[in-house]
């Protein structure tokens, strides 16, 4: 077995538990439009959405071009404002990063999120010179549950897809990682497992988390 393996991080859910903070954010934008979306839609059409699917589902028209560039940086403005005071990685993830590290991982981080939120989030949480491979939605031309994002990151870290193991907490995002042919641990901290895709490891959190479980999960 070739022990040379990569880990990719989605953000959202993943590095940090945004979510809650992506609603509060999406309320305040959806507020001022008159419209007031319940969890359980936000929970069906928002987590691990691109925006320009949320707010055509919301708003219900296509959003695309210029208006969604625009709606975007709104809405992920409101969302860094209300977020950054509150910036903390999930439980157990850096020394599970630094272990990862330690045993000659290479590691990406891949989310449909904005770069500038992905900066805001390494701007707090110390891990961006751990990372070989940093991709956000301007990086890609197809969202997940489309997999370009994480085969584009595999050819980054110089992996085959088959060496890859993905951290995802969404519906789409598992797709993505599945649609790969990758690994594909499922991050439990936005929906129930039964909520998602078939995993190969579901976790809560990274404590106790080590490279050998990792690497035991490549065969």
């Amino acid at each position: 077995m070739n022990n040379e393996i990569a880990v990719i991080f989605d953000m959202d859910g993943v590095i940090c538990h945004t979510n809650p903070y992506h609603s509060l954010a999406f309320r305040e934008f959806f507020s001022t439009r008159n419209l007031a979306p319940t969890e359980e839609e936000f929970e069906q059409h928002m987590y691990g959405k691109s925006n320009s699917y949320i707010m055509s589902h919301f708003l219900k028209r296509p959003i695309q071009g210029d208006e969604l560039l625009q709606l975007e940086e709104e809405k992920e403005g409101l969302f860094r404002k209300i977020y950054e005071p509150h910036i903390e990685p999930i439980a157990g993830i850096i020394p599970f990063i630094n272990d990862l590290k330690a045993n000659g991982t290479k590691i990406g981080v891949a989310t449909s999120a904005p770069y500038a939120n992905l900066d805001l989030i390494l701007s707090k949480v110390q891990i961006r010179e751990k990372l070989s491979s940093i991709m956000a939605s301007e990086n890609v031309k197809s969202h997940k549950p489309d997999p370009e994002v994480y085969l584009t990151s595999a050819r980054n870290l110089g992996i085959s897809p088959a060496q890859c193991v993905v951290f995802e907490d969404s519906f789409s995002g598992v797709t993505a990682a599945l649609n790969a042919g990758m690994k594909v641990v499922g991050v439990l901290s936005s929906h129930r497992k039964e909520d998602l895709p078939p995993c190969d490891l579901y976790i809560n959190d990274y404590e106790g988390l080590s490279y050998q479980q990792i690497i035991s999960l490549i065969k």
